[in-house]
């Protein structure tokens, strides 16, 4: 086992300047170490066909790892807490994957961890001019989705109140699914009564929303101002959205008031806010690293894009409490220039595919 001051970097201050080449071989250590390890990673590391131990070395050596994240669907939840915790990690909770391709997959989120993405969150926040003490409207799911627990982190480490109107993208799936988009519909205007009620009741400076209910939002004149009187920042998140729809909230419906993306993955535990200033009209998101990167490659030879070139995204998570490297999204993006120093590669237009693992992608509203 390495020396607790080798593991170090695992825990290293939010902002400190990591190597990333040696926080991949601090997490091989604590993972595939039997006192430290996962017993996830514990029962494969036999079948791998390597050592990450010895053999995962640099970043680029992460491509090394199969696609395990489809095993999540069926784990039990337990054998993903490594050992090195001793039995004292605390657990914030279990998160499902949206369900798009199939049953879904479930994650733990340790509250070691919860406060690393969040500390990250917040200076993304004050650099993007985001009030304080301010409530907060979400409108996205709950139950098994980790989307409420990091909204409700949002408002409260600002200083707000979080109103949350709930909405099952599973449900809208499935009603798309089988041709009933009617139904779908009145599903959607339901959620946006909810909202409307909140708007005109309570004191809202930021809203929380995925795209296709801010371009439903769009629609009614009466909810555009509600959130014209009051809401002082719009965060989109959850889906994609095109260059179009963002330059017609920006400029037409909600001139004035700031509108940033937020990408990230349940199987990454992270997301990325938008940069403050765009590239060529698109969003661009760099990877949070060192902890989360992303990368942008060929579909077919899994080898990176250039600058420029559109490809696949693939996300890596690296820490103290999970190990999910190599793990293919749903998402097509173009390669961009990532920041000086910045670990892994920025992406920029994301799109959903049309099929995953042979599963056609139904994307709904979230």
């Amino acid at each position: 086992m390495k020396t607790a001051s080798a593991l170090a970097v695992l825990d290293a201050p939010v902002g400190a300047d990591v190597d990333p080449d040696e926080l991949v071989r601090a997490a091989m250590q604590w993972h595939f170490s039997p006192e430290t390890g996962t017993p996830f990673w514990l029962r494969r590391q036999g079948t791998l066909g390597f050592d990450p131990r010895t053999d995962v070395r640099t970043t680029a050596d992460l491509h090394l790892f199969p696609q395990v994240v489809d095993d999540l669907r069926h784990t039990p939840v337990e054998d993903l807490l490594p050992r090195g915790y001793g039995g004292a990690a605390e657990v914030i909770g279990v998160f499902e994957s949206g369900g798009t391709t199939g049953a879904p997959k479930r994650v733990l989120y340790l509250s070691d961890w919860m406060e690393r993405e969040m500390a990250g969150a917040m200076r993304a926040m004050d650099e993007r001019g985001y009030p304080r003490a301010v409530n907060w409207l979400s409108l996205g799911p709950s139950g098994p989705h980790d989307y409420a627990e990091l909204t409700a982190q949002h408002a409260r480490r600002r200083g707000g109140f979080r109103f949350a109107v709930d909405f099952d993208p599973r449900w809208v799936r499935r009603c798309l699914r089988e041709g009933r988009d009617d139904e779908a519909d009145r599903y959607l205007d339901h959620v946006l009564a909810q909202a409307a009620d909140v708007l005109r009741s309570q004191r809202v400076g930021a809203l929380q929303a995925p795209p296709p209910l801010l371009e439903r939002l769009a629609r009614d004149e009466r909810l555009v101002d509600l959130v014209r009187d009051q809401v002082e920042v719009i965060t989109w998140c959850g889906t994609s959205m095109d260059r179009d729809t963002r330059d017609l909230l920006r400029g037409e419906v909600f001139p004035g008031t700031p509108l940033f993306g937020l990408y990230g993955s349940t199987m990454a535990l992270g997301a990325a806010f938008e940069r403050a200033t765009t590239e060529d009209g698109d969003s661009v998101f760099d990877s949070p690293s060192p902890h989360v990167t992303y990368a942008v490659v060929d579909p077919v030879s899994g080898e990176p894009a250039a600058v420029g070139e559109r490809g696949q995204v693939v996300m890596h998570h690296l820490s103290r409490s999970a190990l999910l490297p190599n793990n293919r999204e749903r998402d097509m993006a173009r390669r961009v220039s990532a920041p000086p120093a910045a670990a892994g590669h920025s992406v920029a237009d994301v799109r959903p595919l049309e099929a995953f693992t042979g599963v056609p992608v139904i994307v709904g509203a979230y």
